[in-house]
């Protein structure tokens, strides 16, 4: 199921406490126009060997339309595309970035993040090196490397956040009973104990599912050196502040593809991002999942029927043999008694 990101910075207490007048949208992207996203978006061409992106609704959607996006379709590689639009700087006003990531492949090692450029940008030449402003974003791979990227970009140094955002992991068992299965009739509980459903791989499963951690009330912090007030300290309102924020891109690395971004939007206003994020990913959330389970179950009954087909195939071949077996036993019988 698609997961919607959103990062409100508020780049000075002026913007956090007045707010923006109206909404000013400065990037809106849901690839509702079909092939036109094309002329909107562009490959890098930095490496001859970059993962190309579709359109595409992918498997599983709530609608064929509203939920196409880009996405990645080759395995094991480097992905780099970005849109262009007009500059702009966000001293004073809040900033949001959103949009929707759906790691439709079962994602075990890849990027899903986004970065905002300025508007010297060389987007034919984008690549990891590229100077960024902001890195938001999941990535993950493995079971240690999980997590929401936040990084900052403040006087040319990167600053990743302290705090640890962890994706959403999934409540789903690895294995669950196959319902379908029936007791053989030459079952004996006796000899073969109590007959259970047989366990098949749950199809929605998402990798192990840890309790989020809270903060202890009680936990007075490690103890620290007494510190006092440093004379050359000269705080910067304007450590959240860009000039000429102009570009968004996706630079990333997967092993399996198969991600979908979609919904994309940059605004000042966390309120119309709200919603922004209800009427898309908000209304198609819910039949995406019933589709996505669906598609599960029926997945299952092919597996179960091809289980079944091979185990025809075994038995059946158990058998010829049985009776060539039986056969070339009966020939040598015959000859016995004919020397006889």
């Amino acid at each position: 199921m698609a997961l919607p990101l959103l990062l409100p910075l508020r780049a000075a207490l002026l913007g956090a406490v007045l707010g923006p007048a109206c909404a000013a949208v400065h990037f809106r992207e849901e690839f509702t126009d079909g092939v036109n996203w094309q002329r909107r978006w562009l490959n890098s061409q930095h490496k001859p060997d970059l993962g190309m992106f579709k359109l595409t609704a992918g498997k599983f959607y709530g609608d064929p339309v509203k939920d196409k996006g880009l996405q990645t379709c080759e395995n094991s590689k480097f992905y780099a595309i970005s849109s262009r639009f007009k500059p702009f700087n966000n001293k004073g006003k809040t900033l949001v970035i959103q949009y929707t990531v759906k790691h439709e492949q079962k994602i075990d090692c890849g990027g899903g993040y986004i970065k905002l450029f300025s508007s010297d940008l060389d987007q034919k030449n984008m690549s990891s090196d590229s100077p960024y402003y902001i890195m938001f974003g999941p990535d993950i791979c493995g079971s240690e490397t999980k997590k929401v990227h936040v990084i900052l970009n403040y006087k040319n140094k990167l600053y990743p956040i302290k705090k640890q955002i962890r994706c959403k992991d999934w409540d789903e068992p690895e294995y669950i009973p196959d319902t379908s299965a029936e007791r053989s009739k030459d079952w004996n509980s006796v000899t073969d104990g109590e007959w259970r459903h047989p366990m098949i791989k749950n199809p929605l499963y998402r990798g192990e599912w840890k309790p989020r951690k809270i903060n202890n009330p009680n936990y007075k912090g490690v103890w620290p050196h007494p510190q006092i007030d440093n004379p050359n300290y000269l705080p910067d309102l304007n450590i959240l502040s860009y000039e000429n924020i102009s570009v968004i891109g996706l630079d990333i690395w997967q092993v399996r593809a198969g991600t979908i971004f979609d919904n994309f939007l940059i605004t000042d206003d966390e309120e119309y991002a709200e919603d922004f994020g209800y009427e898309t990913w908000g209304e198609t959330k819910d039949p995406e999942k019933v589709m996505n389970i669906k598609q599960a179950e029926e997945e299952k009954k092919r597996e179960r029927a091809e289980e079944e087909k091979r185990f025809r195939e075994r038995f059946n071949k158990k058998v010829e043999k049985k009776k060539e077996s039986g056969k070339s036993k009966l020939g040598r019988n015959t000859v016995q008694k004919e020397e006889l």
